[in-house]
C-alpha cells in the first residue's frame, strides 16, 4: 500500500541527486571527481575505492541479472549489489548503471515465489539471509526506480517493486509468526532464531515500512524485544535461541545497535549498552571472520549512533580498503569477490548518504 511516505522519499533522493549533480558537474565529468553533499566534500580516496567496485560489479555482473562468479548467491547478494548501484549518486533510472539496477530487480522479481512472498531466488540459492537482504534492496528502490521501464515484454512474473515488496514483507510476518522467539533463522519454517538473520530481516521491514508499504507494529515490536532479550548489560550480543552465549562479536553488536536505531528505540538502556561497546572499540575494523560482514554493519550503527565515532571510524576503515582493492575493483571476502566487494562498498556508502535507510 502506498503512501505519503514514498512520496517524501522519492523527493528527498531526488533533491539529493540534483544537489550530487550541481557540486559535480564539471569538466572531468561525475566519476571523477570526489562527491559533494550539502557542502561537504567526500573524500577522493572513498570515491576512488567506490568506483573501481562499481567497475567490478559492472563487469561481473550476468546478463540475467545476479552475479555468479564465487562465493555465496542468491537474491540477497543480488540485493546488495544492486544497493551499490542505487547508493553511487547517479541517476537510477537514467544514469550509468541504469540497465544494470533493472537488470538485478528483474532477477529479484522473477526469482519470488508467488505464492509466499519469498526471495526464493532464479537457481534455488536462498534463506531468510537472502530475503532479508533482498528486501533491503527493493526498499530502497521503492520510489527511486520507474519501473515502467522495468520490464521488456515475456518475462515471467511481471510485478512492480511496490507489489514485490508488499508480498516480501508478507513473507517475513508470516515466518516470524512460526517462530517462538518473535524472530527469523535460515528457513521461513524455522522456530528458532538467531541475531545475524533476525537482524538482515528486520532491517528490510523497517526500510519497507520507512519507504511506505504497511508493516504491523506487532511484528517491528517482536522482533525488537528479541533482540533486547539477547542483549546483555555490558553491551554483548548473543547468538541464537532465546538468551545467553555472549562474546565479543563486533558482528552482532553492531546489528543489534541498527535495529535499535532504525527502530526509533534510542531510549532503550540495551541501544546505550551496545553503542557504548562500539564506541570504546572502533579501530576494531572487523578484519576476523567474514570481515567484510562486519564492516557492513559497524559502518551503519556508529553513523547511527554516535557520528564523530564513525568519522574516526571511517578513516580507518577507508585505509584498509584502499590497501585490500584488487587492481580489478573487488575486494576479496570469506564469502568471494562478489559479497566482499558489494558489503565493503556499501559500508563506504554512508559517506553519501544517497539511500534513506544511510540516513540519520
Amino acid at each position: 500500500m502506498r503512501r505519503s511516505a514514498t512520496d517524501l522519499n522519492r523527493f528527498r533522493r531526488t533533491t539529493a541527486m540534483l544537489l550530487f549533480c550541481l557540486g559535480l558537474l564539471s569538466s572531468q565529468g561525475l566519476a571523477q571527481a570526489p562527491a559533494t553533499r550539502f557542502g561537504e566534500v567526500v573524500p577522493r580516496d572513498v570515491r576512488e575505492i567506490y568506483d573501481k567496485g562499481l567497475q567490478y560489479l559492472v563487469s561481473s555482473q550476468n546478463e540475467a541479472g545476479d552475479w555468479k562468479n564465487g562465493g555465496e548467491q542468491g537474491p540477497g547478494v543480488t540485493g546488495l549489489c544492486l544497493m551499490v548501484f542505487l547508493a553511487s549518486g547517479e541517476d537510477p533510472n537514467y544514469g550509468l548503471y541504469s540497465n544494470n539496477v533493472r537488470r538485478a530487480l528483474r532477477s529479484i522479481i522473477s526469482g519470488q515465489d508467488g505464492a509466499t512472498g519469498f526471495y526464493a531466488g532464479n537457481h534455488g540459492h536462498s534463506s531468510m539471509y537472502n530475503h532479508g537482504f533482498a528486501m533491503l534492496a527493493m526498499a530502497e528502490a521503492y520510489g527511486a526506480v520507474d519501473d515502467r521501464d522495468l520490464w521488456k515484454g515475456g518475462e515471467k512474473n511481471r510485478r512492480t517493486i511496490g507489489q514485490s515488496l508488499e508480498l516480501a514483507v508478507r513473507a517475513a510476518v508470516t515466518s516470524q509468526k512460526k517462530n517462538q522467539f518473535g524472530g527469523w533463522r535460515y528457513s521461513p519454517d524455522a522456530t528458532d532464531a538467531d541475531t545475524s538473520v533476525s537482524g538482515a530481516v528486520l532491517v528490510g521491514l523497517l526500510a519497507a515500512r520507512n519507504a511506505g508499504i504497511e508493516v504491523p507494529d506487532e511484528s517491528i515490536d517482536k522482533a525488537v524485544n528479541y533482540f533486547t532479550k539477547m542483549t546483555s548489560p555490558s553491551g554483548q550480543v548473543g547468538y541464537s535461541g532465546g538468551f545467553g552465549g555472549f562474546d565479543e562479536s563486533i558482528p552482532r553488536i553492531s546489528i543489534a545497535t541498527l535495529i535499535y536505531a532504525v527502530a526509533r528505540r534510542k531510549d532503550l538502556t540495551q541501544f546505550k549498552a551496545t553503542l557504548g561497546y562500539l564506541a570504546q572499540r572502533i579501530e576494531n575494523t572487523s578484519q576476523d571472520h567474514w570481515a567484510e560482514y562486519g564492516r557492513y554493519y559497524q559502518a551503519q550503527a556508529l553513523f547511527q549512533g554516535d557520528v564523530e565515532a564513525w568519522e574516526k571510524w571511517n578513516k580507518l576503515l577507508v585505509r584498509q580498503l584502499k590497501q585490500a582493492q584488487a587492481a580489478d575493483g573487488s575486494i576479496q571476502g570469506q564469502q568471494g569477490t562478489t559479497l566482499g566487494t558489494s558489503m565493503s562498498c556499501l559500508a563506504l556508502a554512508l559517506n553519501f548518504r544517497f539511500l534513506p535507510i544511510y540516513e540519520r
